[in-house]
């Protein structure tokens, strides 16, 4: 995929003038023109500079009239959204006598003025362009931006304000009284070296909902990446997936620590991208990535979002947290686990219904440094996944391949550890060979066994590198705690992953899951409803589906209890909920789902201001929870 045919920096763009500086290069309309029939650069061609310089801006002139937007305190500069542009393949409203509509149209963006670098920086960023044009280009398709950042994986060019969506569609349901918010990666720059999909600053996209009444935010998570290169105009950071050979990471391992020397950026305040997944607990809302700590974020009572800081827990959290805390809705507690590439290579701990974190309890029982995405806790125990997925150094030095690789003579195998443990001593593992599973959906407990729930990948060896390739089958495992026998029945042969549950049931018995169809993945073609109790009589699981149409995908689904405080409320008594975006009509929408229908009928279609791009994982906060973090 060619940079400049991705929607990043395509579309009915009109000419405009070039602002050069060291640093940056900025947009200007002048004047209407159509989309070019011919792009620059065919798809299969290599990764050519267009023009040397470090990063890529594109910015509209903006309206006379303008608007006052509020700010962070981890910001300096002003927030602003992107107004109806060529990469959000929204064509502007038409003229309209009602005030609602008009209510709509996105706000221009405010006068950007270009970073005027220093002269270290002048130098870095040479030296920078030098790495990634001659010495370690992309040289693979799932590391090369033209090709990942395509369609709607392309970054939306700026950050939008609380905008009024239109209901197109039925009606909100009026439990929806909240913000649906889901997280992604959406990159502050365009990547000129290698870049993977899981890479990309994190932004978060709200949906705030009130008297069946929507509004759509788009925030970046300011984290001290985000900020620092903010202030320079350009990237500091390199992705982990620049690093995979001898001379890359020896060139911009070099690079880095230069930038560090030169006050360009600090390591010990994190390089986190809060890019993968979101957690409430304790009256906090936090976005998340397992690279660094939390970063507690906000809604605001206008829908807007702010981030509010990186949270250490009162200096207790050391590194790094899992984008995938358990929170036990019945105690209030919140459990969680860190992993990395020095021993102990798995650290598990908790937070206290208050939000205390407690001691680290660390598993040195996992004897190689391994890739842990996600967990899996019952009301007795903790279950983590060993993959055939690990971090090798070695490999990616001299081999010149990914520093996280699959290992095809190991056996997986599925830890218990007693939920409130001290230490290891209780700490216990199974093997299964051929069980892959990158996300834990729910387990629970049944007598001396635990059940666990989860999406296996048959294919690991294309988990990172070849995504289309991936097949995921969600499987039942059953583990028995005194015989150590483990045995697994598929409940569905078909593509699935991002699987859920009713919140209400993490960590209890549940018998539905919602999960996400991959046409293939990661595109998610629609979403499925699972009796998980038919598993065990061999019969079809599938109780309900909804596919979103051609060329029409979505994300991970998310389930919204229409009762959330009555006890009584039956499992699937509520509404999935997602975004899903039409690649045909350009046109993005937020779509709710009747999940006790056998056809997960559309209840309700919010036409959104501009498209959201594809993303990761998200949740909905009711708005009792949301006015706790005011």
């Amino acid at each position: 995929m060619n940079a400049l045919r991705s929607p990043f920096l395509s579309g009915s763009v009109q000419p405009s003038k070039l602002i050069l500086t060291p640093t940056t290069i900025m947009l200007k309309p002048t004047a209407k023109t159509t989309r070019t029939s011919k792009p620059p650069f065919p798809n299969s061609s290599p990764l050519v500079p267009v023009l040397n310089v470090r990063a890529v801006r594109i910015e509209e002139k903006p309206k006379t009239s303008t608007r006052r937007e509020p700010t962070t305190t981890t910001t300096t500069l002003p927030r602003s959204a992107n107004p109806p542009s060529p990469s959000n393949n929204i064509p502007s409203p038409p003229p309209s006598r009602n005030k609602s509509t008009a209510t709509r149209r996105v706000p221009s963006p405010p006068q950007r003025r270009p970073v005027v670098p220093t002269l270290p920086t002048l130098i870095l960023n040479a030296v920078d362009d030098v790495i990634n044009n001659f010495i370690d280009p992309p040289s693979k398709a799932y590391v090369d931006p033209r090709h990942v950042l395509r369609d709607n994986y392309a970054p939306v060019l700026d950050e939008l304000p609380p905008t009024e969506c239109e209901v197109i569609e039925g009606s909100l349901p009026a439990c929806l009284d909240g913000a649906y918010i889901r997280n992604g990666p959406n990159p502050q720059f365009l990547p000129r070296g290698p870049y993977h999909l899981f890479d990309g600053d994190g932004m978060l996209h709200s949906i705030k909902i009130s008297k069946g009444k929507a509004t759509l935010c788009s925030r970046y998570v300011k984290t001290y990446k985000y900020t620092k290169e903010q202030e320079v105009g350009g990237p500091l950071v390199p992705n982990v997936f620049s690093f995979n050979s001898l001379t890359s990471s020896a060139t911009r391992g070099a690079l880095s620590f230069a930038r560090m020397l030169a006050s360009q950026f600090n390591l010990a305040n994190g390089f986190g991208l809060a890019n993968t997944s979101l957690a409430f607990f304790a009256d906090r809302l936090y976005a998340l990535g397992e690279s660094d700590m939390p970063y507690s974020v906000r809604v605001t009572p206008n829908g807007d979002i702010e981030t509010l800081g990186r949270q250490d827990f009162d200096g207790k959290l050391m590194i790094s947290m899992t984008a995938h805390p358990k929170v036990d809705l019945d105690t209030g507690e919140a459990f969680a686990f860190r992993y990395g590439p020095v021993p102990p290579f798995l650290t598990y701990f908790r937070f206290d219904p208050t939000g205390n974190k407690q001691p680290d309890v660390p598993i040195f029982s996992l004897m190689t440094p391994s890739m842990l995405h996600d967990f899996a806790i019952s009301k007795k125990y903790a279950i983590f996944a060993e993959m055939q997925l690990g971090m090798s150094p070695f490999e990616m030095i001299f081999s010149g391949g990914s520093p996280v690789g699959t290992d095809p003579g190991k056996v997986p195998r599925i830890g218990v550890l007693p939920r409130y443990a001290k230490d290891e001593t209780e700490m216990k593992w199974f093997n299964v060979p051929g069980f892959n599973p990158m996300h834990l959906t729910n387990a629970w407990d049944e007598e001396d066994a635990i059940v666990l729930v989860a999406p296996n990948v048959l294919c690991i060896e294309h988990a990172l590198e070849n995504l289309d390739l991936v097949h995921s089958m969600l499987e039942k495992v059953r583990i028995d705690l005194k015989t150590g026998t483990v045995r697994r029945t598929p409940i569905s042969a078909r593509n699935l992953d991002f699987a859920v549950i009713n919140p209400a049931y993490t960590g209890k018995k549940n018998k539905y899951v919602y999960a996400a169809v991959g046409d293939p993945m990661p595109s998610i073609s629609g979403v499925v409803k699972l009796d998980v109790s038919k598993a065990d009589q061999r019969q079809d699981c599938t109780v309900a589906c909804r596919m979103y149409g051609r060329r029409c995908y979505g994300g991970e689904p998310f389930f919204v209890a229409r009762e959330p405080d009555n006890p009584e409320a039956e499992e699937d008594d509520g509404y999935v909920v997602s975004y899903v975006h039409d690649e045909v009509a350009g046109e993005s929408k937020f779509l709710v789902m009747d999940a006790k229908s056998p056809e997960l009928d559309i209840v309700a279609a919010v036409k959104l201001p501009r498209r959201v791009p594809y993303g990761f994982h998200g949740l909905f906060v009711r708005e009792s929870d949301l006015s706790k973090l005011m």
